[in-house]
């Protein structure tokens, strides 16, 4: 199935009328402009980390994401005792492995968590992607040094290893899911000047993974949107800050005529 604007704007209407309840376990830096963008988005998040309640609250969610930004021992637990449920409970994860390469710590906490089963869609910066298939480390920070189309065989590889989407960002998208591959070239660089660009568009992700039930598409249609509305929160501000509001304003705002006419999407890649 290819997409196209009618296919985003029908998970995005589901998102409006559905609501789902997004369970992040995911970082402090982040947490209030995540849950900003999804109540913009239409869903409904939660921040919860305790080990307590983790899993009663994935029991009750339309998705899980799990952002390992500022990693500490009890909050991995919390994520692996997260995951779990999801796994018990079949609710769509989606893993954004900040900072994978940056350190060995980093980059084991994310492959465990692949290991333990249950991600459906892993995304990150081609360098954190380059990471997690054994790759050499490349992370500067959280920042990457390399290009999507420079993770292609990475993400294969972890498509092959862990059976998940992966998503390599940056000023394109690699999405890669079972037998096929998709490029969005919607965004702008403007969208790399917001901390936790990156943690949002998971999240977002995510939501589209509640209603989607092909992860390939959910997050295809996930990255397209959210570059969408980047470009078109591009028009008109005077830097950063005004674009980070302007951003979470038209995640809520942006109609079907933007969508198709801005969409630009690859549906069908060879990664030869």
């Amino acid at each position: 199935m290819n997409i196209n604007s009618e296919s985003i704007v029908h998970d995005l209407t589901q998102i409006r009328q559905k609501k789902p309840l997004i369970h992040n376990v995911t970082n402090y830096v982040t947490m209030e402009w995540v849950a900003n963008g999804l109540l913009s988005l239409g869903a409904s998040p939660v921040m919860a980390h305790a080990p307590e309640e983790v899993a009663d609250i994935v029991k009750i969610s339309g998705a899980l994401v799990m952002n390992i930004g500022t990693l500490s021992a009890p909050w991995v637990s919390s994520m692996k005792l997260a995951l779990q449920a999801a796994k018990d409970y079949g609710v769509p994860v989606v893993l954004d492995p900040v900072g994978a390469g940056a350190t060995p710590y980093r980059t084991q906490v994310a492959r465990d968590l692949l290991s333990q089963g249950g991600v459906s869609v892993v995304r990150g910066n081609p360098s954190e992607i380059c990471a997690l298939a054994g790759g050499s480390p490349t992370t500067r920070g959280v920042e990457t040094s390399l290009l999507p189309s420079e993770a292609c065989a990475s993400a294969s590889k972890l498509h092959q290893e862990f059976g998940c989407v992966v998503v390599a960002s940056g000023p394109d998208d690699l999405i890669l899911g079972p037998e096929r591959a998709m490029r969005v070239y919607n965004g702008t660089a403007m969208m790399a000047r917001v901390t936790g660009m990156g943690c949002l568009v998971s999240a977002v992700i995510a939501a589209f993974c509640a209603v989607q039930k092909d992860p390939t598409l959910a997050a295809a249609h996930a990255m397209a949107y959210c570059g969408i509305v980047g470009e078109r929160a591009a028009v008109n501000i005077q830097g950063p800050g005004s674009y980070a509001v302007t951003y979470v304003d038209l995640l809520s705002e942006l109609k079907e005529d933007w969508i198709s006419k801005l969409l630009t999407v690859e549906s069908h890649v060879s990664l030869s």
